[in-house]
């Protein structure tokens, strides 16, 4: 046991933190070291236990994920954060990778996954997902996207309209609707938020 990954659990319900304790222990890798029902007790406890991985709840009585893991980061750098989160939020994935999270992930997430990236994240392998950027990975060879349907995206990210995209392409607004119509079914979105949204992702190399 001395070889495994110490992990610390993050989470205000007991019942979550029991059920992930006793499945991570099932891996005779892992070894948890460590609970906390709150931010607070959290960074007090950390310091003491000095975990590999963290496995921290969003949403939690007195702070969340994200100002949770700056702390953590602040204090102790070394240690590997993962975010667990009911909310499935580009917005929050995004501001979790700038305070440092090696992992966000949804909380039903699957078993294996679990375990999966903790090992990945403690070998220093991790890249920021979660399910939905994992499905998404999963469906990337599958847009098979025109140059043209490439630069529509491209100018849809940047906020332009139908409009100033017509003019830039030299076509109709009409066949603009219909290049962002085709492109929505294609990447499997439906406004242009979500197609912005994936266009970015895709140029920051996350999909």
């Amino acid at each position: 046991m001395s070889n495994s990954v110490k992990v610390f659990i993050v989470d205000d319900h007991v019942v979550v933190r029991k059920g992930l304790e006793m499945f991570l222990e099932a891996d005779e890798k892992i070894k948890v070291c460590g609970e906390a029902g709150n931010l607070n007790e959290a960074i007090e406890l950390i310091g003491h236990k000095r975990p590999d991985v963290v496995l921290l709840d969003f949403k939690l009585p007195d702070g969340d994920g994200i100002t949770g893991c700056l702390k953590i980061k602040n204090m102790y750098p070394h240690i590997k954060v993962i975010i667990l989160t009911a909310f499935a939020n580009e917005n929050n994935l995004l501001e979790a990778k700038r305070a440092g999270a090696e992992a966000y992930l949804l909380k039903d997430v699957e078993c294996e996954q679990l375990t999966s990236t903790i090992f990945s994240i403690y070998n220093d392998n991790g890249d920021l997902a979660s399910p939905l950027m994992v499905n998404a990975k999963k469906q990337k060879n599958d847009f098979n996207l025109s140059n043209k349907e490439t630069k529509i995206l491209d100018m849809v990210s940047l906020g332009k309209v139908n409009k100033e995209i017509a003019e830039r392409l030299n076509v109709s607004e009409k066949t603009v609707r219909n290049y962002i119509c085709k492109i929505f079914k294609k990447i499997n979105v439906t406004n242009r938020t979500e197609a912005a949204s994936f266009w970015l992702r895709q140029k920051d190399g996350q999909l």
